[in-house]
């Protein structure tokens, strides 16, 4: 891409609207699909028992922090292939392509080991000991399947940064619409198939993930779209990025999205101290939560490639602010349908998790408190990817380490069991967390953007 196909781009405020619309429109779409996978899996485990539903979110929300740093590990690709992107160095993008490939699939190796340990120690992380049982073969079918999702994200990745972000799209619902079709055969016995109950929903997952890597691969070796990039990939050489500097870029935004997800995993087993009629409401509540974050994620993802792209732009510093600013409305805009649609339909969504009165009375009450914290979501959603498009990302670990595992896991604590609040206590101290994070990101763009001028 030229420079002045980039300014004649970022020039307008609608030119800048319509580019994050443009390009976030087909991620926002694969991220809804993913949601409504959640909604459909949790939906089909709640109905089968309470139970399944109540181990199923200690898992989920267990592996949220290998799946969300190896998602954050492939998202640091993004400024470099876009910068590169900009400026039409199509070989340096496929030889960056190609240490990445290497450097996630590693990554990925590393977090399967950890999540390992984990599994060795489930016995002593305080939860009811009937979920046990249903626990340890869900988690060893999910913990074959990090790498898939590293390798996906690192070509999703390197797509969206070439503003080809439909591919990846059409990949994650084609392979969304298998995992729907696996839980129907493999959760309840369908079609002379096995009822395996919640060990049927991580099969289908993992046949689903697997898949979408075998496809996504394909598309990238077969597609004329990426010809200008293959002849690099395979050919060992001195192009593109070094493995030292995607390194770099890569693991603080890795780390930052694990600490955020950290917290919310923590809660999740604060929640299980509770009892496993709260650990259900809770995963309820995250699902249902995780709709907004995934459609502020998906143009917050646009937007950050566009700053990335402003980056060899004359009076680059400029046009980056104003492309975060123009997500910032979008996503604010976003926000408040979000919010809308818990408020008005909020336990019509809880009711088709399950039919228990009990569940479905705990999670009605923590709608308000996942209203409440749409703002800060959205905020620290928008200026972190703003600040990941930046290529400073440095600042993101401290920034998240303050703000969820310094202020956040003791504030989720105190609300639940000091306050004694419980469960409404845990959904409310996620506030405090996401509005902490939002105001430094903010800030921390504000300041990295004025340093390049």
């Amino acid at each position: 891409m030229s420079q002045s196909i980039i300014d004649s781009q970022l020039l307008t405020r609608r030119g800048r609207y319509l580019a994050i619309l443009r390009l976030g429109t087909p991620i926002l779409v694969g991220q809804v699909g993913q949601i409504v996978v959640g909604f459909v899996d949790s939906a089909m485990v709640g109905h089968y028992s309470t139970d399944a539903l109540a181990a199923a979110s200690f898992v989920n929300n267990i592996f949220n922090i290998a799946i969300l740093m190896c998602l954050g590990f492939t998202y640091g690709l993004t400024p470099l292939i876009g910068a590169l992107y900009s400026k039409a160095r199509n070989e340096d993008i496929g030889a960056t392509l190609r240490r990445a490939i290497r450097l996630n699939f590693l990554f990925s190796m590393v977090v399967t080991l950890a999540m390992g340990v984990v599994y060795l120690n489930l016995g002593n992380l305080g939860q009811p000991e009937h979920l046990l049982p249903l626990i340890r073969p869900y988690f060893l079918i999910y913990l074959a399947s990090v790498a898939a999702i590293a390798v996906f994200q690192t070509f999703a990745q390197t797509s969206y940064a070439v503003n080809a972000s439909m591919m990846p799209m059409w990949v994650v619902l084609a392979c969304n619409i298998v995992n729907i079709c696996g839980n129907y055969l493999l959760i309840y016995g369908n079609m002379g198939l096995p009822e395996l109950g919640l060990t049927g929903a991580g099969i289908a997952t993992f046949a689903a993930r697997w898949l979408s890597v075998a496809v996504i691969v394909s598309v990238f070796v077969f597609a004329r779209r990426y010809r200008p990039y293959r002849s690099t990939v395979l050919r060992p050489g001195s192009y593109g990025i070094r493995t030292g500097e995607i390194f770099r870029t890569s693991l603080p935004v890795s780390m930052q999205m694990g600490l955020e997800t950290a917290s919310f995993s923590i809660a999740a087993m604060m929640a299980g101290w509770l009892g496993a009629n709260q650990l259900a409401a809770f995963q309820i509540f995250v699902i249902i939560g995780s709709l907004g974050f995934c459609v502020y994620y998906g143009m917050a993802a646009a937007m950050s490639v566009l700053v990335a792209n402003a980056s060899s732009c004359r009076d680059a510093e400029r046009h980056m602010r104003a492309i975060a600013g123009s997500g910032y409305v979008i996503i604010l805009a976003l926000a408040a349908v979000a919010c809308t649609v818990f408020l008005s339909l909020g336990t019509h969504l809880i009711g088709i998790f399950t039919d228990d009165e009990a569940v479905i009375v705990m999670t009605a009450s923590m709608i308000v408190p996942l209203v409440i914290y749409q703002l800060g979501d959205a905020t620290q959603i928008n200026f972190a990817n703003a600040l990941r498009g930046t290529a400073n990302v440095m600042p993101m670990v401290w920034i998240a380490f303050f703000s969820y595992v310094v202020v956040g896991i003791p504030v989720t604590y105190v609300m639940a069991f000091v306050f004694g609040w419980g469960i409404v206590g845990i959904a409310l101290s996620f506030s405090v967390s996401l509005f902490t994070a939002g105001a430094l990101f903010l800030l921390t763009f504000m300041r990295t953007t004025r340093r390049r001028s």
